[in-house]
């Protein structure tokens, strides 16, 4: 443990959709830094919350099913709170362009809940946002950095963006410390594999270890792929480093591959097969091409670096699913 994670120890720490993919690695890496961890989650069986994710740390945890929208349990909950994670959101494109108005109750009016709970209740706390890439739309240049426009192509990127700014806007107005990352395609151990609404790599790996081919659409358009444990560790970062707050970092991988290259990554892995597909029109009409990012100005300011390359990511979460695939379907 080094000098800032040692900062965790005993700290009071709150994190949102702490039963998803990305909350509970986080959760599994406090305890390990021996915060004093509560869980939020709605369990809502479309966003990919699960109880398996805090399996080993089920007694070190506390848990509470709840709906950021219901301010007054928030009022409860943020009381007293160090550290605030905010990781609830609903993260499927095509669904919030099929259902709108719940991805803006989801991804804006819970966010405006929570804040202003805060600025209420506890506005001394530190707010770590998880915001996305999907916020520049398609890309005018590569690789993306911060100072790229902001043109989202679907309703979930409009409706992150708000989030991301109201955090950003609490931070100047009113004093609340938040600060926001923009995840690229995180990848790993319990995410969402059953279908496509968290990741396209989830369903391919799932189809790849039972034994089905996957389809890769296009083929051709690059992306970056951060490894869950990288994504954690640069929350963490976010979190003790004061130059951060009022700020919103872009989040990169090791490196930028093609997604037939990471479809060559896994069958090599796996052992799996893939098909390549047109993209279905509904996908086409939002896919916002090749992507990568510039993240320098996270990395100088904080010292962090992504330590897992995609091909030993891809084989650590195959291996974690070939052992507990069945409590994901």
């Amino acid at each position: 443990m080094n000098g800032k994670e040692q900062w965790f120890a005993g700290k009071r720490v709150l994190v949102t959709g702490g039963l998803g993919f990305i909350g509970s690695a986080l959760a599994h890496r406090l305890v390990a830094l021996d915060a004093k961890v509560l869980l939020i989650d709605s369990l809502i069986a479309e966003y990919g919350g699960n109880l398996v994710n805090v399996r080993g740390i089920e007694d070190r945890v506390r848990i509470n099913i709840s709906d950021m929208r219901d301010v007054h349990s928030l009022r409860f909950l943020v009381r007293d709170m160090d550290l605030i994670f905010n990781l609830a959101g609903q993260t499927s494109h095509l669904d919030s362009m099929r259902e709108p108005i719940a991805d803006l109750e989801i991804n804006c009016a819970a966010q405006l809940s929570l804040l202003e709970t805060l600025r209420h209740n506890n506005p001394a706390a530190k707010v770590v946002f998880a915001s996305t890439r999907q916020i520049y739309g398609k890309p005018d240049y590569l690789p993306v950095d911060e100072k790229h426009l902001l043109r989202p192509t679907d309703v979930n990127g409009i409706n992150k963006m708000a989030g991301e700014w109201y955090h950003i806007l609490y931070n100047n107005v009113y004093k609340l410390r938040a600060t926001a990352l923009r995840l690229t395609n995180t990848y790993g151990p319990r995410m969402r594999v059953k279908d496509a609404r968290q990741t396209f790599l989830g369903i391919w790996i799932r189809l790849a270890l039972e034994g089905q081919p996957f389809e890769v659409w296009g083929g051709d358009q690059l992306r970056d792929f951060s490894y869950v444990d990288d994504a954690v560790a640069a929350l963490l970062a976010a979190a003790v480093e004061p130059l951060t707050d009022g700020r919103a970092f872009n989040l990169s991988g090791d490196s930028v591959v093609s997604l037939r290259q990471v479809a060559d990554m896994l069958v090599a892995a796996s052992g799996g097969r893939y098909v390549v597909r047109e993209f279905p029109p509904e996908r086409k009409a939002i896919d916002i091409g090749d992507y990568y990012a510039d993240d320098q100005a996270f990395r100088s300011l904080t010292g962090w670096r992504p330590k897992v390359p995609l091909a030993e990511g891809l084989r650590r979460a195959l291996d974690y699913y070939r052992e507990h695939l069945p409590a994901y379907l």
